[in-house]
């Protein structure tokens, strides 16, 4: 990290969600529920899906990456969070304050590709069904993963090598429960206006080319089920609604953060919450609930289970 920033400002004080002790105590319990929750959920859901033949298929490879990706993005800002609702001083160093910034940006950004390619999937799978596993195949399900990742990690890089040698001297109170650009580059000594906006437009465009490629598979999947079979289509559209869902949930508080900046402090939080803890627990109960094969591994991973409980009682 710069040395020359660090002397200026070696931490950052932040603020919360709330002042009243009461309600940090009620939020700890419930956050750090909650955090249980995402980090269960997706890892039954990774050790379903490489434990259970059935599920050896590029979607759900994709799933296992994509609750991969959710532990980790959660796991950026929260545990944080949840420590800070019981401390008085809610300070976090200049290098843990960069090293939110990258993470959360690096797996953000490596999620949203990650989407776009869950849905070229889809895409393929009902649009050209007799070409899936040649176009599919594991190979090209690795590459598009690595792509996801590399992508991410370009994108993080391309906004920390600006921001690690931002002149901080002056104020050092970050409004909120976690760094983020916004917050970080309001507290320079510098008119930080139109790094500001450059520094939107560059999260902004992977989103929002993200969001757009979404839009345009979607709408290719959409059509081609409206000319299927019903049964087909019925169980096509079912799939792509999950999907949607995610879609939505993730992209949605991404968009209004980064595309379409607030400046309501307690809708930035709101949305902060939503994105690092709302979102990754929810694509969990979305992908099990609604796919008809996780609840049979589900189902099967318990008698499986259950029947080594009952013979190493009889042995």
């Amino acid at each position: 990290m710069n040395k020359e920033n660090q002397s200026g400002v070696s931490e950052f004080v932040l603020l919360g969600l709330c002042h009243s002790w009461n309600i940090q105590v009620l939020l700890f319990v419930t956050f750090f529920m909650l955090y249980l929750t995402i980090i269960s959920g997706n890892t039954v859901i990774v050790i379903l899906i490489i434990t259970d033949p059935h599920l050896h298929s590029p979607m759900y490879f994709l799933l296992a990456n994509l609750s991969f990706v959710d532990m980790w993005l959660s796991s950026v800002t929260t545990p944080k969070m949840i420590t800070d609702f019981l401390r008085e001083n809610k300070t976090i160093s200049f290098g843990g304050c960069m090293c939110q910034i990258l993470f959360a940006h690096f797996i953000a950004a490596s999620e949203m590709v990650l989407l776009v390619i869950m849905a070229y999937d889809r895409y393929v799978a009902i649009c050209k069904p007799l070409y899936y596993s040649t176009i599919m195949s594991l190979q090209k399900c690795i590459g598009l993963v690595v792509t996801s990742w590399a992508t991410g990690f370009v994108h993080a890089m391309s906004e920390m090598v600006v921001i690690v040698q931002l002149p901080f001297c002056g104020p050092r109170e970050i409004d909120s429960f976690f760094c983020d650009i916004p917050l970080v580059i309001k507290l320079t000594c510098m008119d930080s206006y139109n790094l500001d906006i450059l520094m939107n437009i560059d999260s902004g465009m992977v989103a929002v080319t993200c969001f757009i490629l979404l839009l345009i598979s979607y709408t290719y999947i959409l059509l081609t089920v409206c000319q299927s079979s019903k049964t087909g289509a019925s169980k096509a559209l079912s799939t792509c609604t999950a999907h949607i869902s995610v879609v939505v949930l993730f992209f949605g508080p991404c968009i209004f953060i980064y595309v379409w900046p607030v400046t309501i402090t307690w809708v930035d939080k709101f949305l902060a919450v939503f994105y690092s803890v709302i979102t990754p627990l929810l694509n969990p109960a979305i992908y099990t609930l609604r796919n008809q094969k996780m609840k049979n591994a589900m189902k099967r991973c318990r008698s499986y289970y259950m029947d080594s409980k009952v013979n190493t009682l009889n042995a």
